[in-house]
């Protein structure tokens, strides 16, 4: 017989039976289904398409749906398809999430059990002695564990959801800036050069003697500062654009690819509706949702935290062997062990107090948050029709009568009634017109991509700048 092979008792075999059976119940991962999930919560940013690429086949997948939006130009929804296909950022933000779970799983589990060896001898007497032992509270407690874990996996699928929206709403919002700024800097464009015909008509004016030295430095001026505000709009636009391909994760070779639309699309026929405000409908917003989940993970947890801020238990079964070779002989003996730590030196009263107080402070967050949901969802809705109802004027009275205004001062000028410099000028204060009006939308399509994210509560850091007065004419645009 070998003699370092264990024998246990019929106890022994139970606890082994026990804690097999314990094991065979321990919390599992799913992240496929845990994705599936994350799609549901946020099925009007990603459309089901968030898909972790594990897989060189899944990367292939994903590089050549990112080369067949690339084929056209880029529409806000197609932004969206290929940040989702193609940012590395957001696929480690995946699989950090993957990570998270998988430990969060992992503390629902029981510690392996442990195996000893011992080794001893006296005189003619030769012991082995084996002792297998696991924890008696980690065995006991177990259940509680695993659900402390599911709200704990809980916790984590929904920040993952919140992750998400942030993410897919940053790509939006840079989206709208990288078109806009591309927009402006064409009418940009276009002030310059009506500067720079304006400044030499009035050189030559004045090299004829028609214009005095005022008033041709008055022209040279505003061409002066046209110049340096096309510059300015050039690295505007520069800037808008590596945002985007940043928020997209494009390659260097992705990025001369990019090609975005000449125009923001054009305003709804008719702004959305305002939001329900009803408890249930706060309820399923992701902050509110992460709130409570917080909540229900401490209050869960309160319970075994007290009972390990007390003691812990630990359960062995031992079995030695005596070996005599003077007589020959051979004799065992076996039995169960049983380790209790004592709460002499520290109670826990510290931690169990410092959990209590959590509690306490979770349960007023969720409170909190629920009054503060109401609140930012009124203001961003607020934010938005204010920004829909100034891009409609401007597009509706503003620019209308902008085009009238120059209508009718074509055919003054066609009439000898006015001259070059009063037309040039109306034209200046015409593209200034046109530039306030691209602003104008601009802040509402970013006000409409924080309200869409404010409705499933993750209010985004972007909010839009909304200004009381329309952007002021370039400088000097009356100057003649």
């Amino acid at each position: 017989m070998n003699p370092l092979r264990p024998r246990l008792s019929a106890r022994g075999y139970s606890i082994l039976v026990a804690s097999m059976l314990a094991l065979s119940g321990c919390a599992t991962l799913d992240f496929d289904a845990s994705l599936a999930r994350t799609n549901q919560d946020t099925t009007g940013f990603t459309q089901g398409g968030l898909v972790l690429a594990q897989t060189a086949a899944h990367r292939e997948a994903r590089a050549q749906e990112a080369a067949r939006l690339l084929a056209q130009p880029l529409d806000q929804a197609g932004a969206v398809q290929l940040a989702l296909a193609n940012s590395p950022a957001l696929q480690a933000l995946l699989a950090q999430s993957w990570s998270e779970l998988a430990l969060l799983a992992q503390s629902g589990r029981m510690a392996n059990p442990s195996l000893s060896l011992e080794q001893a001898s006296l005189g003619a007497e030769f012991e082995i002695g084996r002792r297998l032992s696991l924890g008696l509270l980690d065995l006991l407690t177990l259940p509680q564990r695993q659900e402390r874990a599911q709200h704990a996996q809980e916790l984590a699928q929904i920040r993952l959801s919140a992750q998400v929206v942030e993410q897919v709403t940053q790509v939006r919002q840079a989206w709208v800036r990288a078109v806009a700024t591309q927009q402006s800097l064409v009418y940009a464009q276009q002030v310059n050069t009506v500067a720079h015909s304006s400044a030499e008509l009035a050189r030559r004016m004045q090299a004829v003697g028609n214009f005095n030295l005022l008033q041709r430095a008055r022209q040279h001026a505003f061409y002066a500062e046209a110049s340096g505000q096309w510059a300015l709009a050039q690295h505007a636009a520069l800037v808008a654009r590596e945002a985007l391909v940043r928020a997209l994760g494009l390659d260097d070779a992705q990025a001369l690819q990019l090609r975005l639309p000449e125009r923001l699309p054009a305003l709804p026929q008719a702004p959305r509706e305002p939001m329900d405000l009803a408890p249930g409908a706060l309820a399923q917003r992701l902050d509110v949702r992460l709130a409570q989940a917080a909540l229900a993970a401490s209050l869960q947890a309160q319970g075994l935290n007290t009972l390990e801020s007390l003691t812990d238990v630990e359960l062995g079964v031992r079995r030695d062997t005596v070996f005599d070779n003077a007589a020959g002989a051979q004799a065992s003996r076996q039995g169960v062990e049983i380790a209790v730590r004592l709460p002499l030196l520290d109670r826990g009263e510290l931690r169990r107090t410092a959990q209590s107080a959590q509690t306490l402070a979770l349960a007023q967050r969720v409170q909190a948050t629920l009054r503060e949901a109401s609140s930012g969802l009124r203001e961003s809705y607020s934010a938005y029709r204010s920004a829909y109802d100034l891009a409609r004027h401007y597009r509706d009275e503003v620019l209308p009568l902008r085009k009238t205004i120059a209508d009718e001062n074509l055919l003054r000028y066609n009439g000898m009634l006015i001259g070059v410099f009063e037309l040039l000028a109306d034209t200046k204060e015409q593209i200034a017109g046109v530039q306030s009006a691209i602003a104008a939308e601009e802040q509402f399509w970013l006000a409409d991509a924080a309200l869409q994210a404010a409705q499933v509560g993750r209010p985004t850091t972007a909010s839009p700048r909304l200004s009381a007065s329309p952007m002021a004419p370039a400088a000097g645009a009356a100057a003649h």
